[in-house]
């Protein structure tokens, strides 16, 4: 059998695409809350249009989502019935501290994912728990600039402490950010970075990503004091940059927009700057903001884990004529020949996630996780709410093959399997509801319409096979 007996198969969700109750239960808004669906959503995203609270003119999708808030019990029956081992979900940080700020938490937030965890352990399914899946208090942004500051390093710490001491004997497994290279693609939503007109925003990025990544290991030393059990791991927006051609410099500017997304996780993993982004960095002016015992911290705490998402391979011309470019999450990436995409121009690569696993595993050594992998597509339902989504089953049959050689013929050390999207949600990339990810179907649309129903996909039984089998039943 090619995977671990206590193999981890589950899905993933996030807080900002399935819960909604935005204002519920004492949560403050964050910067999730205010990007809205529609043309406006990449500028908002991205930090260069201000957008730090809600209109009229514009639908935020985050607000409702599938109400998971109000459909948990619901939900998590659901995923226990394909027999889950693990699920990982994020905790909505204003939740917890509303602005961000205060001293004390608030406990009616607290008490929720208590009531989420304790669902999840009564079907045995163990919670993977994001920390940080792109939730930024808005009162840290509008008052402190969010992850620019590095006042945040002592509110994320406190919001650390405070969820690893209430759930130390429910939650074994933490990931500290969720694509913590994303501040480098869409830097608002992904960080709470908004860039004021003539501000050197590679400056204002790597600035925010080292008050994160010192973050990630104060997190890290102060989840293992508390509970010495607990895994902590990274996680990456994943997938290997070909090059378009076998001319050195396409092989060449694959290595350097590789090199873009590992060194975050060479950090985390490694514990010290690569000596390619020092020298990257000081050639575009940027200046890392270290401070006494920054190093020695990134040093000494570094991850158990290396999780990832994995939805495509990246190509890549150093030739600047060679222009197709595809739609593809945030990631610019050139038309690859070889491949077929997804409707939403998504390059389906099942062998790129072997060889992204293998990447990965020859550079650090450490036990990996694949947290996302999925097909978002548009699901015709029947009256009855099912989905006949072959080519999701088609999707991740040939993804797990891909992850199953990993393992057994490249011996690769994978603790578990989580596809992203379980059960219906918001898109982060487009705010749609449209691209489903799910085995569950959710009854709503782009507009926020629909019973929220939700009903069972066909691939929502194969995927149950595909768990009791241990992944040896693909069919």
């Amino acid at each position: 059998m090619a995977f671990r007996e206590n193999f981890l198969w589950g899905g993933a969700t996030a807080a900002n695409q399935c819960e909604g109750a935005y204002l519920e239960g004492g949560r403050g808004l964050a910067n999730v809350d205010v990007v809205p669906a529609g043309s406006d959503r990449f500028s908002v995203g991205s930090g260069m249009m201000k957008m730090f609270s809600c209109n009229e003119e514009h639908y935020y999708p985050s607000h409702e989502a599938i109400d998971m808030y109000h459909h948990y019990k619901e939900d998590i029956a659901l995923l226990a019935g394909m027999g889950f081992k693990c699920y990982r979900l994020s905790i909505a940080w204003s939740r917890i501290f509303p602005k961000g700020d205060e001293l004390e938490p608030n406990e009616e937030g607290l008490k929720f994912y208590d009531n989420v965890f304790d669902e999840c352990l009564k079907y045995g399914i163990e919670p993977l728990v994001t920390i940080c899946h792109f939730d930024v208090p808005m009162h840290l942004i509008e008052t402190i600039g969010g992850w620019r500051s590095r006042q945040m390093i002592d509110h994320y710490v406190r919001y650390c402490e405070t969820i690893f001491k209430r759930y130390r004997d429910k939650v074994k497994y933490w990931l500290t950010f969720n694509e913590i290279n994303m501040i480098l693609h869409f830097p608002f939503m992904g960080a709470g970075l908004y860039f004021e007109e003539g501000e050197n925003k590679q400056q204002v990025k790597y600035t925010a990503a080292h008050h994160e990544l010192v973050a990630s290991a104060l997190a890290t030393k102060i989840a293992h004091e508390i509970n010495p059990e607990f895994k902590i791991g990274c996680m990456l927006a994943a997938g290997n940059t070909y090059a378009n051609t076998c001319h050195p410099e396409d092989v060449w500017r694959s290595i350097e927009k590789d090199r873009e997304n590992y060194f975050f996780i060479d950090v985390q993993s490694r514990g010290e700057y690569p000596a390619y982004a020092l020298k990257q960095l000081e050639r575009e002016g940027v200046k890392i903001p270290f401070v006494k015992g920054d190093k020695e911290l990134l040093q000494t705490y570094t991850v158990d884990f290396i999780s990832f998402s994995y939805y495509s391979s990246r190509l890549v011309s150093a030739n600047p004529d060679v222009n197709k470019m595809t739609e593809g999450n945030v990631f610019d990436t050139l038309k690859n020949p070889y491949l077929e995409a997804s409707e939403w121009g998504w390059q389906i690569d099942p062998l790129g996630l072997r060889i992204t696993l293998n990447s990965l595993y020859d550079r650090y050594q450490k036990p990996l996780f694949i947290v996302e992998n999925g097909l978002g597509a548009v699901d015709i339902p029947d009256e009855h709410g099912y989905v006949e989504d072959d080519y999701r089953i088609d999707y991740l049959r040939e993804h797990i093959r891909a992850m199953k050689e990993a393992v057994e013929l490249d011996g690769v050390d994978l603790l578990g399997y989580t596809t992203w999207g379980c059960i219906d949600l918001v898109s982060a990339g487009t705010g749609e509801m449209k691209k489903r990810y799910g085995f569950i179907y959710v009854d709503k649309d782009n507009e926020g319409n629909g019973t929220l129903r939700r009903s069972k996909k066909k691939s929502y039984n194969w995927y149950k096979k595909v768990i009791h089998s241990n992944g040896e039943d693909l069919e």
